[in-house]
């Protein structure tokens, strides 16, 4: 299956808590339990105290004074500034992230037909391109026939993501919990090795699914599977691939079961990624550190 034309796609900038990064580079900022990175905000201390917030600590101590000062002197001791245990605050920072962009492809003929394929292709070659000027890490799953498959393990190579995806087969049923399921485990594995990556999974389908994992009906097999994506604070966008006039609107059932978007061919082939992709990777990460 030929790859269709490319655009220019509408960057995913990443913004935290407001903050936004608009040059070249790791696009998103993440909180961080590391004692490096940029001070934004002071919390107060729990636990060991560590990493002190010398300014947020004087000034929750500060309208006290007044009263601790008086109790001292009636003790018999003067003290210019008495900070006790419940006005320490700790510091939090932020510090630029990976991110992971991972496209979860339906490659099942119940997508579309082959026109439908090559610009499906089209569109994940114009966003890898982002990825890849923004350095973010890409990967690729696809699901066809009665299995998901990593075609490529998340990479900075845009070489290796293009060739990957001009290889990719069309035909044969539709395993879309499955590839939903390999798109949890890739983000989990990732993840683990790096607790700051931001991962974002765009899933390229129109969101009917006729093959299940476990013997359950296929489309709740697929629920529970977007359930378990979106409990666990992955960010996701789902580019509806059905044709407007059959559209049965099980894309949007996803992306709702997702938490997240969903978009359609034509806004992204428009360049149109809009202000919903900055929504959807917004938050940067869970960002509870």
């Amino acid at each position: 299956m030929q790859v269709g034309k490319d655009f220019r796609a509408r960057r995913l900038d990443t913004p935290l808590d407001k903050l936004t990064r608009r040059s070249a580079g790791k696009r998103s900022f993440t909180l961080t339990a590391r004692k490096r990175g940029r001070y934004v905000r002071a919390r107060p201390m729990v636990g060991r105290p560590e990493d002190l917030a010398f300014d947020a600590t004087l000034r929750s101590a500060a309208p006290f004074q007044r009263r601790r000062r008086a109790e001292r002197e009636r003790q018999g001791r003067k003290l210019a500034f008495l900070v006790k245990r419940q006005d320490l605050q700790r510091k939090v920072r932020v510090r630029r992230a990976a991110n992971l962009v991972l496209f979860v492809v339906d490659a099942s003929w119940s997508m579309a037909a082959a026109e439908r394929m090559e610009a499906t292709k089209g569109a994940i070659l114009s966003l890898l391109h982002d990825a890849y000027q923004r350095r973010d890490q890409v990967g690729l799953v696809v699901f066809q026939r009665e299995e998901a498959r990593v075609v490529l393990p998340p990479t900075s190579s845009v070489d290796l993501a293009q060739q990957a995806l001009r290889d990719i087969p069309v035909g044969g049923k539709t395993p879309l919990s499955a590839g939903l399921l390999a798109a949890y485990r890739v983000c989990a594995n990732a993840k683990r090795r790096n607790p700051e990556i931001v991962p974002l999974i765009i899933i390229l389908t129109d969101g009917a699914g006729n093959v299940s994992v476990t013997g359950m009906p296929p489309q709740e097999e697929a629920g529970r599977m977007a359930d378990l994506i979106h409990q666990a604070h992955l960010r996701t966008i789902v580019i509806n691939m059905e044709h407007p006039a059959f559209d049965r609107g099980l894309a949007e059932q996803l992306a709702v079961a997702l938490g997240g978007s969903c978009l359609t061919l034509p806004e992204l082939k428009a360049d149109a990624l809009v202000q919903t992709v900055r929504g959807e990777m917004g938050s940067g990460g869970r960002g509870d550190k």
